[in-house]
């Protein structure tokens, strides 16, 4: 099986801080498959760092007021593209981003507050038919994986 990971996830330092978000056994549980890594916001022409960006009211703007949504929507599609090239089926993506949330996002304040949502590429991959986890959802991965 072909899935998108989170390029953070796999260790590189691709995050708007510049660091990474490595997750231990990750490597155990994907090795059977065909990864493919992703950085939505990377693709899109963002800096590495930069400054951390939410969404609100239907745009995602920097912390320091910058609208960067349409790097964001270049991203989002890069990363529909990379998924309709390789075959991806399924995804795991940064939880909480304001890319890759498929859950949470925070709530455009940069108050730390969280809100139901979904970051621009999670929700054009899952439009596109593609399965969205995050790494907190590793235990029903596994599961759709051992299926």
């Amino acid at each position: 099986m072909t899935i998108l990971v989170s390029a953070c996830l796999l260790g590189r330092p691709c995050r708007y801080d510049g660091t990474a978000r490595g997750l231990d056994g990750l490597g155990e549980l994907l090795r059977d498959h065909t990864v493919v890594p992703i950085c939505p916001e990377s693709m899109g022409g963002l800096t590495i760092p930069r400054p951390p960006a939410e969404q609100k009211d239907g745009r995602v703007v920097s912390r320091d007021g910058t609208d960067v949504t349409e790097a964001f929507r270049r991203g989002a599609q890069q990363a529909c593209r990379r998924a309709q090239e390789s075959g991806a089926t399924l995804a795991l993506l940064k939880a909480r981003s304001p890319s890759c949330g498929s859950t949470q996002i925070y709530d455009g304040t940069f108050t730390g507050r969280l809100i139901p949502g979904e970051g621009i590429a999670a929700r054009g991959l899952r439009e596109m038919g593609v399965e969205v986890f995050d790494e907190t959802q590793l235990e029903s991965l596994k599961e759709r994986l051992d299926s």
